[in-house]
């Protein structure tokens, strides 16, 4: 069985239009692919580090890798996903394997 995954999504909006039209369909086509949005945030302030900040932050938990491949390369949604990337700069879409705690990472 595949563990969960988690996409870490920062970005800044560039075009409100565009990036209405992703998020109008892609929160149905995340759930139907097997993906839950975990937390949705705006940019307070910068604690720590040296990462230039973006003004949107997603947390979105996907059943496995397999689901968050299938939602990025099903061919039904190849008209959404420039929707997104017409919408965005600025992006880092990083993915996170689940931890019960940081043993793994500390030994």
């Amino acid at each position: 069985m595949s563990e969960p995954v988690y996409a870490l999504n920062l970005f800044d909006v560039s075009d409100k239009e565009e990036y209405l039209a992703y998020s109008r369909q892609s929160a149905k086509e995340v759930q139907a692919h097997g993906g839950r949005v975990v937390a949705l945030g705006k940019f307070r302030v910068s604690a720590v580090g040296d990462i230039k900040p973006r003004s949107v932050m997603i947390v979105v938990e996907w059943a496995s890798m397999e689901a968050f491949e299938s939602y990025r390369n099903d061919p039904a949604l190849a008209a959404l996903h420039p929707h997104r990337v017409n919408g965005t700069s600025n992006y880092i879409w990083h993915l996170f394997d689940r931890l019960e705690d940081l043993r793994p990472l500390l030994k």
